[in-house]
């Protein structure tokens, strides 16, 4: 199980140099320890839309909706993807499919997210592939900062003769 903190951590993607040597030396570190590579999960986005609203956008092509669970306990949100098995027979002529490359796998993945108990999930969406978590930070008002005035001895002269 993965685990990730609400924050911006820089990772890799296809587009930098490393990303390769990265991956490699990742499923190599991997297959030593038994952990499942850091390069298997579903890469995502996070960003902030206003003030207190943010949205965690993950990319997982080929996942239907029936194939997710979401859900946030003590203040941990999970998201898993089990895919179904894939027939590797062709309904149409019953034959077996025969691969001559197969580089689209479909792995589950389960991803954790530590929130602050401030942060609250307001709704999820899937799309072409992408699922999008909304999330809220709501402060209370007693835990927001309050600006104290600083009174000078005129003001404290002006006090004790009301």
């Amino acid at each position: 199980m993965s685990y990730r903190s609400l924050s911006f951590v820089p990772s890799f993607n296809d587009h930098d140099i490393f990303s390769n040597r990265f991956n490699q030396i990742d499923k190599m570190f991997s297959t030593l320890t038994g952990e499942k590579p850091i390069s298997d999960t579903p890469v995502y986005n996070l960003c902030q839309t206003n003030e207190t609203e943010y949205e965690l956008t993950l990319s997982i092509p080929g996942y239907e909706e029936k194939e997710l669970d979401i859900s946030v306990h003590n203040s941990q949100l999970s998201i898993k993807g089990r895919k179904e098995k894939q027939k590797e027979q062709n309904n149409n002529n019953k034959e077996t499919i025969k691969y001559l490359h197969k580089g689209i796998i479909f792995n589950n993945f389960s991803l954790s997210f530590n929130l602050d108990h401030k942060v609250k999930v307001k709704k999820a969406e899937l799309s072409l592939g992408l699922l999008k978590l909304y999330f809220e930070c709501s402060i209370p008002e007693e835990e927001k900062p309050k600006k104290i005035s600083i009174n000078t001895p005129n003001d404290i002269k002006n006090i004790d003769k009301k």
